[in-house]
C-alpha cells in the first residue's frame, strides 16, 4: 500500500470538503454565528491548498510494484 497516495487522497477529499463548505458559508452569508460572510474565504482557501497539495501528491508519487 502507498502511503503517499493515501494521503494524497485524503488531502484531495478534504479540499473538496472545504471548497464546498467555504462556498457555502460565503453564499448564505455566514455558517450561523460562527462564520461571517468574509471570514468563510477562510475554509476556501485552505480547501484550495489541501486539494492542489493533494492533487500534486498522487501525480508525482510513482507506482512501486
Amino acid at each position: 500500500m502507498n502511503q503517499k497516495r493515501t494521503f494524497g487522497t485524503i488531502l484531495t477529499v478534504l479540499g473538496i470538503v472545504g471548497i464546498i463548505w467555504g462556498a457555502y458559508a460565503f453564499l448564505m452569508g455566514g455558517d450561523g454565528g460562527v462564520v461571517g460572510k468574509y471570514t468563510s474565504a477562510v475554509p476556501f482557501v485552505v480547501g484550495l491548498i489541501f486539494f492542489f497539495a493533494g492533487i500534486n501528491l498522487v501525480k508525482t508519487t510513482k507506482d512501486e510494484a
